[in-house]
């Protein structure tokens, strides 16, 4: 009953995510282990997209999306992060599979998920929604798409970060 209050308090605490306001702060492993933090990727575009789970057809889709596109992406100073509630053994396996070149972050508590109000829970199994928020150059919420169709994403993303002045 504790800890259902209390997951309950941190989710009204976080708050919804705000356009324009700061975006909740991470660290979490990707799939080599490597640490990464919204910090590290200041004075860069980030596409901080969730997915529910590894290898499913929907997160395939999308992430071969993104990695297709990948060279837009990084001629307009955009990078891409991937995070789902799977473990980093699960994520090199998907990114070696799928020839994936951006960093899966492993957010196996699902705190990062909580902070952005995606995790949620189905049949008794924990995941992350399939949403995605574009962070600006500055940290700074700047879109957020609740509702995502995994073939058409990636340009659908690339078009409004363009909009949205990157890469100028």
């Amino acid at each position: 009953m504790f800890s259902i209050f209390a997951v309950s308090l941190f989710a009204l605490a976080a708050g919804p995510i705000v356009i324009g306001e700061d975006a909740p702060e991470f660290e979490l492993p990707d799939q080599t282990g490597q640490l990464h933090s919204l910090e590290d990727y200041r004075d860069k575009w980030v596409v901080l997209y969730f997915y529910p789970k590894d290898e499913t057809p929907g997160c395939t889709t999308e992430a071969c999306e993104f990695r297709d596109n990948i060279f837009e992406f990084n001629k307009i100073n955009a990078q891409i992060l991937g995070v789902s509630l799977d473990d980093v053994e699960s994520h090199q396996k998907f990114a070696e599979h799928h020839s994936l070149p951006f960093p899966l972050l492993a957010d196996v508590d699902g705190q990062a998920a909580d902070a952005y109000g995606v995790k949620t829970r189905r049949l008794g199994m924990k995941f992350a929604k399939r949403q995605t928020f574009l962070i600006d150059p500055e940290g700074k919420i700047a879109k957020h798409y609740k509702k995502v169709q995994p073939a058409t994403h990636s340009v659908q993303v690339l078009a409004d970060l363009k909009d949205l002045g990157a890469g100028q």
